[in-house]
């Protein structure tokens, strides 16, 4: 039995993962994380069957009770202090909060691998939002041209998304794109070209009505391919790949980025 602390319980993606956890047989929900609930049970502030506590901070619940795999849904502001609290304690994560970058993730690959802790973190565990990201590493074998453009409710603070994030830096690993007129040759702002996120141009766009899209636009001369990735009001899509998360964090120590890493037998291709 995998026992679960969930950091971000009362938030928005966790009521169908924590019914999933409920329904699996071969996991438990052992304790949330929540400021707001803290000093509550799982079963009076979720729909969750179980009685564990919530606990103000990943600290406090890690030293409560044993605890195998740590999920972190909860904010950028909070997912770094949370990821390295666990992997001190050696406790597995997975990690669905956007707000670490590459360098991060860099440097929590060595205290994971330390401590015989896995991590799993995907800026979307959506499968398929993994599909979009193979697809797009594929196509950057071929295509020397693109953009990400990324989607997201106005109130998101964080940009860019760590969807739209994770697809770049998953992409500067095939090869830079091309860009036809350097930054310094620009007549204008240079921000209206996007940020520079592992050599990709990435557009943060904030407005009402959205949830989260992705979109990656390739291009060469006379021609456009465009993959993009919708989400809808609902978290149910995220449910699948977090628990397969779980199942397999523990089973290779140090950092894996992507769910396409689990989905996908054959390596990601390189340029």
């Amino acid at each position: 039995m995998i026992r679960i602390c969930f950091a971000g319980v009362t938030g928005w993606t966790a009521p169908p993962i924590v019914a999933a956890v409920d329904a699996a047989d071969d996991l438990t929900l052992v304790s949330g994380v929540s400021r707001s609930a803290a000093g509550q049970r799982l079963a009076d502030v979720t729909a969750s069957s179980s009685t564990g506590p919530v606990h103000a901070t990943v600290a406090e619940a890690l030293a409560s009770g044993d605890v195998d795999v740590l999920v972190d849904y909860t904010s950028a502001a909070a997912v770094r202090e949370n990821v390295q609290t666990a992997v001190r304690a050696g406790v597995h994560v997975v990690v669905g909060s956007s707000g670490l970058t590459a360098d991060d993730y860099a440097d929590l690959d060595r205290p994971a691998r330390e401590h015989g802790v896995g991590v799993i973190a995907s800026g979307n565990f959506s499968v398929m939002a993994a599909v979009l990201q193979r697809a797009a590493t594929l196509a950057a074998r071929h295509v020397g041209s693109w953009e990400v453009v990324d989607y997201a409710a106005a109130t998101k603070p964080d940009v860019p998304s760590g969807t739209a994030r994770e697809l770049a830096e998953t992409l500067g690993q095939v090869r830079t794109p091309a860009s036809a007129v350097p930054l310094a040759e620009l007549h204008g702002p240079v921000e209206a070209r996007g940020a520079d996120v592992a050599g990709t141009r990435v557009h943060s766009v904030r407005l009402p009505g959205f949830v989260l899209a992705t979109e990656v636009l390739f291009a060469a001369g006379g021609e456009r391919l465009t993959m993009r990735h919708d989400t809808g009001d609902s978290p149910t899509p995220y449910v699948d790949g977090t628990l397969l998360a779980i199942r397999r964090v523990a089973e290779v120590p140090g950092v894996r980025r992507g769910l396409d890493r689990l989905l996908f037998d054959d390596p990601a291709p390189e340029a």
